[in-house]
């Protein structure tokens, strides 16, 4: 299975730090998944606005070919000024309806307040409801303070939850492998 690690800013380097926690993890739980890094800030970016994706540039062209080929994702995002990163919302803008359908979805965020874990669950999470993935009900949200002045973390809070995330991420990604992509109805 082929999974997309999409560190959804152009600033920062908490989000990638925790990132690549969670594809060790994975690892450990089921080596044999094929786990990609998507960095949207090594993209050049076009504002979308609703032209054919054929007339973007190769940079966003090749963001739409990398979530259409993945199985699986996981969405990585800071929180700023009490939203998404806009880049991050003007991806999800990009992916026709049905890119992530049926698919496996687990979040991780970081942001300077403990309040900001609602993004999660009044921005992140309805996008993904929308795209109709199979999203795990374990999120993970982070503070500045679990992480050093080198952004590694240091909370074992923080590590043993996003162990679990793993652990589920994998186990909804094998369930969704028998799951037919195709549907019934024409939305």
């Amino acid at each position: 299975m082929k999974i997309l690690l999409v560190d959804g800013t152009i600033i920062g380097s908490k989000t990638g730090a925790i990132l690549e926690q969670v594809k060790t993890y994975i690892q450990d739980f089921n080596p044999e998944m094929e786990l990609k890094v998507l960095r949207l800030a090594d993209f050049e970016h076009q504002f979308v606005d609703g032209r054919p994706i054929a007339e973007y540039n190769d940079d966003m062209r090749e963001i739409v070919r990398r979530f259409e080929d993945a199985d699986g994702y996981i969405i990585a995002s800071p929180i700023f000024q009490g939203s998404i990163p806009g880049v991050l919302k003007n991806t999800f803008d990009m992916l026709h309806p049905h890119t992530m359908r049926y698919k496996p979805v687990s979040i991780v965020a970081n942001g300077g307040t403990y309040q900001h874990h609602l993004v999660i669950e009044n921005q992140l999470k309805p996008i993904l409801d929308y795209f109709r993935c199979l999203v795990t009900p374990n999120y993970v949200y982070t503070h500045s303070s679990h992480f050093d002045a080198a952004n590694t973390i240091i909370n074992d809070d923080v590590h043993n939850r996003l162990r679990e995330l793993a652990r589920v991420f994998v186990q909804y990604a094998e369930m969704s492998q028998h799951l037919s992509k195709v549907t019934l109805d024409n939305h």
